[in-house]
């Protein structure tokens, strides 16, 4: 596909679950729309976090331009809102020069946060967000996701069940509006100057979850529990509340033996392919590939961009 030009640039969104095949099918597609790649994965901003995170190799990120990868330390609080201004200044600097420029990773909200703009969540009352922190600290997970559950099971459904961060952010709206946390959802979308095609990756399940499975077992040989006993101080940063940390931590706190964890690990990772699942195809802009359909993916983008 040669270089063009068009009336309007344009965002190409490459999202799906972990395993999946997202950054071999993004250098491919990088180097034949001759542009860079944006990371919308909010684990690989962090430095210190490279064998849990599935970050592309050096070689790799020398072959084509990346941006957000490696771009902050994880003492650093870097949000959805944040990232968000920041990708848009960029892509308004990077579209002076391009015609196309590939958004790409498995974190939903990062990639809504670009295309759409976050939602408009009313305020939460300070004093309920202390008391389901507390019963966080006291009571463990299990109750919150109850509450969830009963408050907003649509959003219940959506949310990674393993990132308490979310979870307390969800039910402080609930309690403080009265309302569910996900009839805000999409309250906040903005008109983009830049056009977006969304194509999301998917694979036979039997087949995710074997390449989900052979990942960790790579990640592991790699150095991932060494990097995880390094990171623990950490631990209580929002970016290490996370499938490849967490498990990790439990079994350096004792609370289950290596056996358990491996097995742990691979479970939550499947778990977390299957929310990354649902999330991305509750919106129908996207058109799902296997990622070896690399003619009907150029296809796409070319009836796409006209």
């Amino acid at each position: 596909m040669n270089q063009k030009y068009y009336a309007s640039p344009v965002l190409v969104v490459i999202a799906g679950p972990t395993a999946v095949g997202k950054t071999d099918l993004c250098l491919k597609l990088a180097r034949e729309l001759h542009t860079d790649i944006i990371s919308a994965d909010s684990r690989q901003f962090y430095q210190e976090m490279n064998f849990g995170t599935a970050k592309p190799s050096p070689a790799e990120l020398q072959m084509v331009k990346h941006y957000f990868i490696n771009s902050h330390h994880i003492t650093e609080e870097y949000s959805c809102g944040a990232f968000e201004a920041d990708t848009l200044a960029l892509l308004n600097e990077l579209f002076r020069e391009k015609s196309m420029v590939i958004l790409t990773g498995g974190s939903g909200l990062y990639i809504q946060a670009v295309c759409e703009g976050l939602d408009d969540i009313p305020e939460a009352l300070p004093a309920i967000r202390q008391q389901l922190i507390t019963q966080l600290e006291q009571e463990g997970l299990p109750g919150l996701l109850k509450q969830l559950h009963e408050l907003d099971p649509e959003y219940y459904q959506q949310v990674d069940r393993a990132n308490p961060q979310r979870i307390i952010r969800a039910l402080e709206v609930c309690y403080s509006s009265g309302q569910p946390y996900s009839s805000f959802r999409g309250s906040g979308a903005r008109q983009r100057p830049f056009n977006i095609v969304k194509i999301g990756l998917t694979r036979d399940r039997a087949e995710l979850y074997q390449r989900i499975d052979q990942r960790m077992d790579q990640m592991l040989a790699a150095g991932l529990a060494e990097e995880a006993r390094q990171l623990y101080p950490y631990r209580a940063h929002n970016a290490l509340q996370t499938v490849g940390y967490k498990e990790i931590f439990d079994f350096i706190e004792e609370k289950q033996d290596w056996t358990e964890t491996v097995r742990l690990l691979k479970r939550n990772s499947r778990r977390y392919a299957k929310r990354q699942l649902t999330w991305f195809r509750r919106d129908p802009a996207f058109q799902w590939f296997h990622p070896d359909n690399w003619a009907g993916i150029l296809a796409y983008i070319a009836q796409r961009t006209g």
